[in-house]
């Protein structure tokens, strides 16, 4: 289970290394994403609290990025964080996710990327639920739910 020390040694030192890897020219991801996924994902933009379709959600199934399709996280450590925005407390695998010093609005934070294709997700913090104390902060617009199919014998 990674903890905010894991976290800090990603960020400042280096990341995991990633299954494998997708690039595309940004006229390939304007092709494939609406204008606001573009903005967030490959321009690291962010959306209104509370405005994302997946903050309130709580279906079984795994969160994808939008961009490449790789799994990030599982329904199982989503959280009800009050931020307005779907909130994790662990990725999928440790190497799903690419983390990055932010210090952008005058604030240093730990922004966390697509470890496949670099797009934007969003921050995680030290602020989340035990036992890891994590909290992943992402758009919503950055994910895509991947819901578990009911399979009967």
């Amino acid at each position: 289970m990674l903890n905010w020390k894991n976290i800090i040694h990603f960020a400042v030192h280096e990341n995991p290394i990633p299954d494998n890897r997708v690039e595309k020219t940004e006229a390939e991801w304007k092709e494939i994403l609406t204008p606001d996924q573009f903005r967030i994902t490959r321009q690291k933009g962010t959306e209104a609290p509370h405005s994302g379709a997946l903050c309130s959600i709580h279906e079984a199934g795994k969160y994808a990025c939008v961009c490449c399709g790789t799994p990030l996280f599982d329904s199982t450590i989503k959280f009800e964080s009050g931020t307005g925005w779907p909130s994790f407390t662990q990725p999928i695998k440790e190497n799903a996710i690419k983390y990055e010093k932010d210090n952008s609005y005058g604030m240093v934070r730990v922004e966390v990327m697509c470890n496949t294709c670099d797009a934007h997700l969003g921050h995680v913090f030290p602020d989340g639920p035990e036992p890891s104390g994590l909290r992943y902060c992402i758009n919503s617009e950055s994910m895509e739910l991947l819901k578990k199919v009911d399979v009967r014998d």
